[in-house]
């Protein structure tokens, strides 16, 4: 790639008093051309943000995977995720941006469990007929978020934020798996200790003995959330966070390879290639 891409932080482009933006689409388009910023030059971000398709269609690329989207197509999109808008804007909607913490703060262990599962789907598809049933909480959330009063402002928003999401998957079209309780709870601890300690271990029996869980329950989760052993999933994450580092252009293969955990580089080239069919330097290229 020609040029790094760039981590954009939430204070990047949002002033406001609360961790929180509701704007349209086209707002952000405007904004960011206002700024001389390509949308469609691929961004890592370090916040949550809620992607809303009313009108048109377009394509939007995360971790170097195109979605559609079309009139009732939501994307739950996550921090340190690489994305990049279509170039031409061709479809209304709204932007939801937020710190992971605005949400989780002050949150009910149920209403938590109900938003990371929600946060752990790639799209939702609600149908355009039922976009004008999610009309009144994107009003309200709109209206509050424009008022001067801050007083009771960052709870309000956050409730009607957590209701628009309740709405969205009590309308979602595909029937999303329900996952049993305290296997997602468990499943999301070991996606965080991944996260924590992925350059000293990627040995699914270490983050087993982390959670203090069998790795045979450890396999267990991973197999009926994730369709993958625990190790597979490990792999996955690490290939993943592989692709965003390189495509970042700030690091030499070598020093990817160490800030991942691969004690020597040649394993990593090995790694790498055994699940992309290419090296490093010519995936970068």
């Amino acid at each position: 790639m020609s040029s790094e891409i760039e981590n954009i932080i939430f204070s990047r482009f949002v002033k406001q008093p609360i961790p929180f933006e509701f704007i349209t689409i086209k707002e952000l388009h405007d904004r960011c051309k206002k700024a001389s910023y390509n949308l469609s030059k691929p961004h890592r971000i370090a916040f949550h943000a809620l992607l809303i398709i009313t009108k048109g269609k377009s394509t939007h690329t995360i971790d170097f995977k195109e979605e559609a989207l079309l009139p009732g197509t939501i994307l739950p999109l996550t921090k340190d995720q690489v994305h990049a808008f279509n170039k031409d804007l061709t479809v209304n909607g709204f932007v939801i941006s937020f710190e992971e913490t605005f949400i989780t703060k002050n949150i009910s262990e149920k209403n938590l469990f109900h938003f990371l599962q929600m946060y752990h789907e790639p799209s939702i598809f609600v149908g355009k007929e039922n976009l004008q049933n999610l009309t009144p909480y994107l009003e309200l959330i709109k209206k509050t978020h424009l008022e001067d009063n801050l007083n009771m402002k960052s709870e309000t928003i956050s409730a009607l934020f957590l209701a628009l999401l309740f709405q969205i998957k009590r309308l979602s079209i595909y029937q999303h798996k329900t996952f049993e309780s305290q296997h997602f709870r468990d499943f999301i601890q070991f996606k965080q200790l991944i996260t924590t300690h992925y350059n000293e271990s990627h040995n699914a029996k270490d983050y087993a003995k982390k959670l203090l869980v069998s790795y045979k329950y450890l396999n267990v989760i991973c197999k009926a959330i994730t369709n993958k052993t625990a190790k597979a999933f490990i792999d996955s994450w690490l290939l993943l966070e592989i692709k965003r580092n390189i495509s970042e252009n700030k690091y030499t293969s070598q020093e990817i390879a160490y800030k991942m955990g691969f004690k020597e580089p040649s394993n990593f080239i090995r790694f790498f290639k055994k699940y992309t069919g290419t090296t490093p330097n010519k995936f970068q290229n």
